[in-house]
């Protein structure tokens, strides 16, 4: 299974009483499968997924599967606290369809998942996954990073065939590279890295900003893969405004406000996340106007 190119990190629509929109996600679904998105991921960072009840997620997993064009790639994320559970979650994610298995680093007792604890998990979940096992690691949430090291430890599994690394770190990026054998899948999260990571060689990325501008983020990884490179550049650069004002600053709520601008059911986030003040909204149309200057609308059905 190859995973080039782009996927977004799927976010989850609640109605106004503040439960799960299925048919949300439904159109969401219907109108990226028009796109050159790649495939989808569901129950990532992005999908609030740590906000949402067994019950949702098993919603959530079906309602994709069931709306997603043949030819998308599907990766659910299934990671948890325990290791038994997030077997039990790789396990249903394959009954249902899935290609793939997303799974976080532990991260609640810190302080006593040294690398050994880490490397157990990662090993055990994939000895019992029916599906090939990414690796997932958002530092930013999680406070814990894998490092090249680790990461060229797991790769050895024949099940782990590669990461999602969120961290934004270039650097660590490469050191994955050189230390992973080729066939290991590096996919990076952060949006502004996303040029430079494919000139080091990771075969694409998992965005939250592409729930919002779908079709820019997959222009980009289009335009590096034949050779336009100064238009891939000169598209980063769109990318790296757009992602520090709508995902950096606003986070899920800024994400979900562009993809209400553009068509998409984005709606609010679940509490304990907060929704945008006004004067974030006047910000973000400010910066849509600049870069996707017919925006409103603009997948409208």
């Amino acid at each position: 299974m190859d995973f080039s190119g782009v996927f977004p990190a799927l976010t989850t629509p609640f109605d106004k009483d503040g439960t799960v929109s299925l048919g949300d996600l439904k159109h969401n679904i219907q109108l990226y499968n028009k796109t050159d998105l790649v495939g989808y991921v569901a129950l990532g960072s992005t999908g609030e997924s740590v906000l949402l009840s067994h019950a949702e997620m098993e919603g959530v997993l079906l309602t994709v599967k069931e709306f997603a064009a043949p030819e998308k790639k599907l990766i659910a994320g299934c990671g948890t606290e325990g290791t038994a559970e997030t077997i039990a979650r790789t396990k249903r994610a394959a009954e249902i369809g899935y290609h793939a298995a997303l799974i976080k680093t532990p991260y609640y007792y810190k302080p006593f998942y040294k690398v050994e604890a880490q490397i157990a998990h990662y090993r055990a979940v994939a000895d019992a996954s029916p599906i090939p096992v990414l690796l997932y690691s958002v530092p930013q949430f999680t406070g814990v990073a894998l490092e090249a090291s680790d990461v060229a430890t797991l790769s050895e599994h024949p099940n782990i065939i590669g990461i999602k690394d969120s961290s934004g770190n270039v650097q660590r990026v490469a050191e994955m590279i050189a230390t992973t054998p080729p066939a290991f899948q590096i996919l990076v999260g952060a949006a502004a890295t996303v040029f430079p990571s494919l000139c080091i060689g990771v075969r694409g990325a998992i965005l939250a900003l592409a729930c919002a501008l779908p079709e820019k983020c997959a222009a980009l990884h289009q335009l590096y893969r034949t050779g336009k490179l100064d238009l891939a550049r000169e598209l980063q650069t769109v990318i790296v405004r757009a992602s520090k004002t709508i995902v950096s600053e606003m986070g899920i709520a800024g994400v979900k406000f562009v993809m209400d601008q553009r068509g998409y059911r984005g709606g609010l986030p679940r509490l304990p996340l907060l929704p945008l003040e006004e004067w974030h909204k006047k910000r973000i149309t400010g910066l849509l106007a600049t870069i996707e200057p017919a925006a409103v609308g603009a997948c409208a059905t």
